[in-house]
């Protein structure tokens, strides 16, 4: 087992490119960290600095208490898969396995029992006398978790590993991932990816990286029902959550805002009355509304319909108030709406406000 705690971290290039600053962060050991964020944000490019396949240029790594900053990446104790499964094609699975085992001088016995115990945890030992090329995309990026898993590291590392395949193989993948994690408790493995199904079905914890920081960590629930932040709130979750600006008009243990769109939306929130005519932006999760039939947090038309069978996307016609076009998810079959005005209405408790000029959000 091995916890790794990142100090201060930096990265820069050529002393003037500034890519990352200021990483805090404290992984324990066990966990499935994932890193998502934006493209650019820099997450491929920690994971690598984790590995020692990129230099540290600001801060200290330490790994199981060892500071690591100068240390090689094969004296780290990591593996990583990358998203290219990067196989020799003139090796069987079995030799592609073994290869590092091999170089690193273990004997026969140990290289072969380290990988007949991997291939039986991936489900690769009918596979294991076959070249890549007769393998399926799903079975090449299994044969380089292998690779990985007969190392014995202290630390996995998973950088966009499903990236290259198609949405069956993605989601028949992810499935084995979570159960590998399940078979290997005591081992720490770090996760990067853009895909929000992935993140949130595999973390233990997330960690958003945005702005060359880190914009939240938290776990999978915790980052979709209270997101800090306006973008960690429009980040997680798909679609992204809707944002219209309005003014508190109502203090209390709930809290009332006048929208700028002419609707009213009541918050769980609770504010004082230095809060009266503040500023907010309302967040509503698509998700989280329903049609009304009287009083509603946002009225509008419906400009396109989305009927995806379990559930109905309903794209409302830009407003000039809303950041964003308005969209609403509602759960079964919707015929009929397209160029129809409707009102939406919103649980109170799934209301969020957030500080106008901060973006923060308002507890």
């Amino acid at each position: 087992m091995a916890d790794l705690k990142l100090t201060d971290v930096g990265k820069t290039y050529g002393g003037t490119v500034e890519v990352l600053k200021h990483i805090d962060l404290d992984i324990e050991a066990g966990e499935l960290i994932v890193f998502v964020g934006p493209s650019g944000c820099g997450k491929s490019t920690l994971l690598r600095m984790i590995a020692g396949l990129e230099k540290i240029t600001a801060g200290t790594l330490d790994i199981a208490g060892q500071r690591v900053n100068d240390v090689p990446p094969a004296q780290r104790g990591i593996a990583m898969v990358f998203q290219s499964y990067a196989l020799y094609p003139h090796m069987t699975v079995r030799d592609n396995m073994s290869f590092a085992l091999q170089i690193a001088k273990k004997s026969k016995a140990e290289i072969t029992e380290a990988v007949e115990r991997a291939a039986r945890m991936l489900q690769l030992t009918p596979y294991l006398d076959r070249l890549p090329k007769a393998l399926s995309g799903g079975q090449r990026q299994r044969v380089a978790i292998g690779r990985a898993i007969v190392r014995d590291p202290k630390v996995f590392l998973f950088d966009e590993p499903l990236s290259n395949l198609d949405a069956a193989l993605r989601v028949a993948t992810r499935i084995e991932i979570a159960q590998l994690k399940e078979q290997m408790p005591d081992r720490t493995m770090i996760y990067v990816t853009h895909d929000q199904v992935e993140a949130m079905t595999l973390a233990t914890r997330i960690v958003v990286l945005a702005n060359k920081g880190i914009a939240q960590v938290g776990s999978p629930l915790e980052l979709y029902e209270r997101p800090k932040s306006e973008f960690v709130a429009q980040f997680i979750g798909s679609p992204a959550m809707n944002l219209l600006p309005g003014e508190i008009t109502g203090t209390g243990m709930r809290t009332t805002v006048r929208l700028a769109g002419g609707g009213t939306a009541v918050s769980d929130v609770s504010t004082s009355d230095a809060d009266m005519g503040m500023q907010v932006n309302v967040g509503v999760r698509p998700e989280d509304c329903t049609i009304a039939r009287q009083a509603a947090v946002y009225s509008g038309k419906v400009a396109l319909t989305e009927a995806l069978g379990e559930v109905t996307l309903l794209h409302f016609d830009p407003d000039e108030h809303a950041q964003e076009p308005v969209i609403a998810k509602l759960p079964g079959i919707h015929k009929g709406l397209r160029g129809e005005t409707v009102k939406l209405s919103v649980d109170p408790a799934k209301v969020h406000l957030f500080a106008q000029g901060t973006s923060l959000l308002y507890r």
